[in-house]
C-alpha cells in the first residue's frame, strides 16, 4: 500500500505551513497505522523532496507527541506480526480530532 499518495501529496501544506494554528484548524491528511503493534501517525505536513512528515505520532507507549518523522522510517516499520504499516482509508479529520482518539 501507498502510504502517502500522489493525491495526498498534492494537498499536504509545507513543513511549518500551519505553525501557529488551533488543532481544530489543522487537517489531517493521512492516518497512517500498525495493524499489529499499536503505532500511529497523524500526518498533517510534508516535505516530497525530502520525504519529511510532520503530526501527532502515537508510538503506543503513552506519551504521544508532535514532531517530524521520515517517510521512510515509517516504511520500514513492522508490528509484532511483521505487517507493514496502513493508511487508514476513511479517516477525515483534523488534529484536534487525532488528540481525541489518541487519548481514548
Amino acid at each position: 500500500m501507498k502510504l502517502i499518495t500522489e493525491a495526498i501529496w498534492k494537498r499536504l501544506p509545507a513543513l511549518g505551513d500551519t505553525d501557529g494554528c488551533e488543532d481544530a484548524a489543522v487537517t489531517v491528511h493521512a492516518k497512517l497505522f500498525t495493524p499489529d503493534a499499536n503505532c500511529t501517525w497523524y500526518i498533517t505536513e510534508g516535505d516530497r523532496a525530502s520525504g519529511r512528515l510532520f503530526g501527532l505520532c502515537d508510538l503506543g507507549l503513552g506519551f504521544p507527541e508532535i514532531g517530524y518523522v521520515m517517510l521512510s522510517e515509517i516504511e520500514r516499520v513492522r508490528g509484532r506480526m511483521r505487517l507493514p504499516v496502513e493508511r487508514d482509508l476513511n479517516w477525515e479529520g483534523t488534529l484536534a480530532d487525532a488528540w481525541q482518539e489518541v487519548r481514548r
